[in-house]
């Protein structure tokens, strides 16, 4: 595992790095456009807690994930978090940037008080389930999804 990756919350000036990075999450991905994706990386640092988090080695984006903090009304008006467009770049995968990410994603999810760190995946690869079992998720829950865009092919 390498020691020099450092985390952070991304910027707008990430944009395109990000961009070049969510290649490697589907082979069916559309890209967005770069002033959009800066403008949304705004919004979601917007909401307290939120951020796309990103993972460097230099100055390379080697892996990333959004957390979404939720405000909630149960729970004792405890938030909870959603993980998001997990993705580790092809080259980097199996040094455990993945797993490192996501407890970066969950420790600040605590930090906020969230009772709760949820994440689905739409992959059925035993290789993607294992990994997010290795990373301390365990699949509790049914999911279902209303998409107005089709599922993704992998």
């Amino acid at each position: 595992m390498c020691h020099s990756l450092n985390f952070r919350s991304a910027t707008p000036d990430d944009a395109q790095a990000l961009q070049d990075l969510y290649l490697h999450l589907s082979s069916d991905n559309a890209p967005c456009e770069i002033e959009l994706a800066k403008s949304n990386v705004k919004k979601l640092a917007a909401f307290e807690g939120s951020a796309v988090l990103i993972g460097q080695i230099r100055a390379a984006i080697v892996v990333t994930c959004t957390l979404i903090i939720i405000p909630n009304l149960t729970r004792g008006g405890a938030p909870y978090a959603l993980i998001e467009n997990v993705v580790t770049h092809a080259d980097q995968r199996g040094k455990g940037y993945g797993k490192l990410i996501l407890d970066v994603a969950c420790d600040r999810a605590w930090q906020h008080n969230c009772y709760k760190v949820m994440l689905s995946t739409g992959s059925t690869k035993p290789s993607v389930l294992g990994f997010y079992e290795r990373a301390g998720f365990e699949q509790s829950r049914t999911g279902f999804q209303k998409r107005r865009l089709g599922a993704r092919k992998d």
